[in-house]
């Protein structure tokens, strides 16, 4: 047993971990989910059980995803490196191949090197098929997560907003019929398709950019797509779909082996549009479809908790709820996120939100819950969920070398609350990966590099490096880097080499 986890059993009074067992890890990543969307920080929608989970765990108040989109932040998750220093790991597009290639370290196969149960339930959103090619959504969609480290999968291939809108069961679309096959494109396939264009008059939800292809459930999406109806799922169904297949595969994996540690990643697609709630979470917020999204998915974590209890292994098990990246209102659908937000501040005290470098791009919720193993209380230190690969290795007993996940750090010892334990000095913070934007935090200077402004529209031409004191100014609202320009100096070189790292 690691020094990290005996120094935590006494430090929290719990009963000490079973020594021949590493505990069961669940991952729950939420989508778009704000630092202040979680009453627990100040948010307007109550969220009970993730409260208790940061109540009875441990919060961390500098809790970030390395990037404020979803693709790159679940690349940089599962490999532990930044998604920046690999070519395809921006959004991506429906058809997209599989972004983590076979042979890649990951942290699932590093987890079930160590003897865990892997399995991923939820959006995955990383390519599915060969490099050129794409899925094959009418046969075997390889490479995918099994061919990455998990024993079991049940995904949605893309994000909802894009087609199709159909699960994948091990590496196979489920409920396909051979006699209507799936097809998928980025071009109208026929003049008359019924889409978000020229059908505007079919929608339950009106599009205000971009969702205007194939229309599904009375919802425009992504791109476009035909046959597989047998497949296809209602959006009102995601949620429960998942917490059922996650409930199960846990059912399962104790009775077939209880002294088996398992590890599941639950990546919901709540609170991503189109935010489509149950109809049973519909109304409750007050908030509109996005604060009813924020109902469900704090309802999802409530039940992943629950089961772990009824089965009696809450004791042998760790919860994380974090987030991919930070908040957005208007996403491509009319759905009054904006019009009925009232006084809820989504990024909370932080500028920004998803697509930006700004701490509301990046800092989201981040909350380790574990009975007798996690000293509750809330935590300054600075953990991002790229280190989960590194740290949830070394808590399997396995620490990786030095080579593996090379840009995550293993901040065990702050996950655990043991006393004097630090995370991680410094992070950088990407956008999509593709604009030259990026945050650099350490300790409580912030820089922020943007891209000069194209000469062409005629923009004034910011600074390329802004400093902000995170201690004094949370909201990045004043630029101190003339008063500091050793800071901006230190910090700008030290970004350099780290973006320049290949």
């Amino acid at each position: 047993m690691s020094g990290c986890l005996v120094a935590l059993a006494t430090l929290a009074g719990g009963p000490a971990p079973a020594a021949d067992r590493p505990p069961s890890v669940i991952v729950v990543l939420a989508d778009d989910l704000g630092w202040g969307d979680v009453s627990c920080q100040g948010g307007s929608v109550p969220t009970p059980a993730i409260d208790r989970l940061a109540r009875e765990g441990r919060r961390f108040t500098s809790g970030y995803c390395s990037a404020s989109t979803c693709t790159p932040t679940r690349y940089s998750l599962l490999t532990g490196e930044y998604a920046f220093r690999r070519p395809g790991t921006g959004i991506a597009p429906p058809n997209a191949p599989a972004v983590i290639q076979p042979g890649t370290p990951t942290l699932p196969l590093a987890l079930r090197q160590a003897g865990y149960a892997t399995a991923v339930v939820g959006k995955w959103h990383l390519g599915l098929g060969e490099k050129g090619q794409g899925p094959d959504w009418n046969g075997r969609l390889a490479p995918g997560p099994l061919e990455i480290g998990f024993d079991h999968c049940f995904i949605l291939p893309t994000t909802n907003d894009r087609v199709p809108q159909v699960f994948v069961a091990g590496d196979r679309v489920r409920n396909l019929d051979p006699a209507d096959p799936l097809w998928v494109g980025d071009k109208k396939p026929s003049a008359d398709h019924v889409n978000g264009v020229d059908h505007r008059d079919r929608l339950t939800m009106d599009w205000s950019h971009g969702h205007n292809g194939t229309i599904h459930n009375g919802i425009g999406r992504i791109g476009f797509y035909t046959g597989g109806q047998a497949a296809r799922f209602r959006d009102e169904d995601l949620a429960d779909a998942w917490v059922d297949e996650s409930v199960r595969w846990m059912e399962a994996q104790q009775a077939a082996d209880p002294a088996r540690p398992f590890f599941l990643l639950f990546a919901s697609h709540d609170i991503h549009v189109p935010r489509v709630p149950h109809e049973r979470f519909a109304g409750r917020s007050g908030l509109g479809p996005r604060g009813d999204c924020i109902v469900e998915f704090d309802w999802c974590v409530g039940e992943i908790t629950a089961a772990l209890e009824r089965l009696g292994i809450a004791d042998d098990s760790i919860v994380i709820v974090c987030s991919d990246n930070g908040p957005v209102l208007d996403d491509g659908y009319r759905d009054d996120a904006a019009e009925k937000l009232g006084d809820h501040r989504p990024a909370g005290p932080f500028r920004g939100g998803k697509y930006s470098v700004y701490e509301g791009g990046t800092r989201t919720p981040f909350i380790a819950w574990g009975p007798g193993r996690i000293a509750p209380g809330v935590s300054a230190e600075i953990v991002c969920t790229i280190d989960l690969p590194r740290t949830l290795a070394t808590l399997a007993g396995r620490p990786p070398a030095a080579e593996r996940f090379p840009d995550s750090d293993d901040v065990l010892g702050a996950l655990l609350g043991v006393a004097d334990a630090t995370g991680r000095e410094s992070l950088v913070q990407q956008d999509n990966g593709t604009s030259g934007r990026f945050g650099y935090r350490s300790g409580k200077w912030k820089l922020v590099r943007q891209p000069a402004a194209n000469a062409k529209r005629g923009k004034p031409r910011p600074p390329r490096d802004a400093l902000y004191d995170l201690a004094s100014d949370p909201g990045e609202t004043t630029d101190v880097g003339g008063t500091f320009p050793e800071v901006v100096a230190r910090l700008a070189a030290e970004l350099d080499a780290l973006v320049r790292r290949r």
